[in-house]
Order: structure tokens, then C-alpha cells, then sequence
């Protein structure tokens, strides 16, 4: 595979992609519900490091960028390829990878479907923009 080929601003830019969606995904759109599913406060929410959270996350969602441009390096994909892919990975692997841990971990399916539906609907948002942006 040839990472020559790879487009470093639109991976930068599928990373931030996932802020934005977390922003409203876990904010005004289904905040309060995956308050009660995961049973944390607003207080204890703002106890957590925010730089380690906001740090470690970046890192770790570029790292998933980069990886899933790899997997879109080829000439002939394009933003419709890219958002099917990127759907694919982030409902076909992801979403169930969490459901299953959270099985074992005996969450609700409250749980299930907020964070599945998250990573979903950031790795489709993520294979439009790597997909789109050769």
C-alpha cells in the first residue's frame, strides 16, 4: 500500500469530524440519555481531566482516521464508496464489537445504541471526508 498516496488534511480533518459529532451526538442530542446509561452525573463528568480525555482522544482517533484511509486508498473510491466503507466499519465492526462488550458488561441497550450509534455516524462521517477529499 502505498501511504504516498494518503491525503494528511483529510485525514486531520475525518479526526476533528469526530469531535463535532461527540459534540452533539453526546450533547444536545442524546446527552441526558447516555448520562442515565452509563449512570454519570454532570458533576462527575466535570471532574474527569479534560486535557488527558480531549489529548488521548485525538491521538486515538487519528490513529482510527489514518487506518480507515488506508483501508480507502485506491483511485477508485470516492465520497459515495467512502460514506458506504465508512458505514460499514463503524456499524458492521464497531458497533457490534461495543455491543458485545457491553453484554458482558451487562449495559443497557440505551448504552448499546448511543455509543454504537456514535461510532457509526463518526466513521461514516469520517469515510465521506476521506472518501470525498483525494
Amino acid at each position: 500500500m502505498d501511504m504516498s498516496t494518503l491525503n494528511i488534511w483529510a485525514i486531520l480533518v475525518a479526526t476533528l469530524s469526530t469531535f463535532l459529532v461527540g459534540w452533539l451526538w453526546y450533547g444536545p442530542l442524546f446527552g441526558k440519555s447516555w448520562m442515565t446509561a452509563t449512570g454519570l452525573s454532570e458533576e462527575q463528568l466535570q471532574q474527569g481531566n479534560m486535557a488527558k480525555i480531549f489529548g488521548l482522544a485525538f491521538v486515538f482517533e487519528l490513529i482510527m482516521a489514518f487506518n480507515l484511509a488506508m483501508f480507502l486508498n485506491d483511485p477508485s473510491i470516492g465520497l459515495q464508496e467512502g460514506t458506504l466503507y465508512g458505514f460499514l466499519t463503524g456499524f458492521g465492526w464497531v458497533f457490534f464489537a461495543l455491543a458485545v462488550n457491553a453484554l458482558y458488561e451487562q449495559k443497557s441497550w440505551k448504552y448499546i445504541l448511543v455509543n454504537g450509534g456514535y461510532w457509526t455516524v463518526t466513521f461514516t462521517v469520517m469515510g465521506l471526508i476521506l472518501g470525498a477529499w483525494k
